[in-house]
């Protein structure tokens, strides 16, 4: 059985190491500047640090769902369930400790909405919770399905239809929101992908 290793991109191997955070100098009585704008370039540099921040804990976020979805293509791969029981009983429980410790990890970046962009984001959710649910009844269905949701996501069309119902309630959605979707449905296509690979494997 091959399993792709997973890409993950290290977060800027640490936060700020060589670029402290900015302190007023209050006693600093030879500088031109206004106090306002010295106030306002402080806070122009701390945005920038805030923004680097949101966008480490989004590659974070988006590296735990990675591993998620290797976890889970290892666990449904039909080699295990050609295993002696034992043996399978004690790979299922090594999957389960792995699968236990990567659940331990939360990253939450929160996004301010309007009360229409939250009905907006609950539908995106939704849509693709339906499509998660019948992965293993009928993955065919529910993989060409995920591409129509993703050529919802862009204005090039790779392959298939563009599912309408999913592209108007995505519009509704904030900049960041429309972003973290695109990133989740690729993750689904890459773990149908990865769900392919491994079944074909004799």
């Amino acid at each position: 059985m091959d399993v792709d290793p997973i890409p993950l991109t290290p977060s800027s191997s640490t936060h700020f190491p060589s670029c402290p955070l900015p302190k007023i100098d209050e006693n600093n009585t030879f500088d031109s500047k206004r106090p306002k704008e010295r106030v306002i370039e402080l806070l122009d540099v701390l945005e920038s640090h805030v923004e680097k921040l949101r966008k480490e804990a989004s590659q974070l976020e988006e590296d735990r769902d990675q591993l998620l979805s290797s976890i889970d293509s290892v666990r449904n791969t039909d080699i295990i369930g050609e295993l002696a029981e034992n043996d399978r009983d004690d790979v299922n429980r090594y999957a389960d400790r792995i699968l236990s410790r990567c659940l331990t990890v939360e990253v939450k970046i929160l996004t301010q909405r309007d009360p229409l962009q939250e009905e907006a984001l609950h539908q995106v959710n939704h849509l693709i919770n339906g499509l998660i649910m019948c992965v293993k009844s009928d993955a065919d269905y529910a993989k060409a399905k995920c591409l129509s949701y993703m050529n919802a996501c862009s204005s090039h069309v790779e392959e298939g239809i563009t599912d309408k119902n999913f592209e108007s309630a995505l519009l509704g959605c904030t900049v960041d929101d429309q972003k973290r979707v695109k990133k989740r449905l690729q993750g689904l296509l890459n773990y149908f992908d990865k769900l392919n690979n491994v079944t074909m494997i004799p």
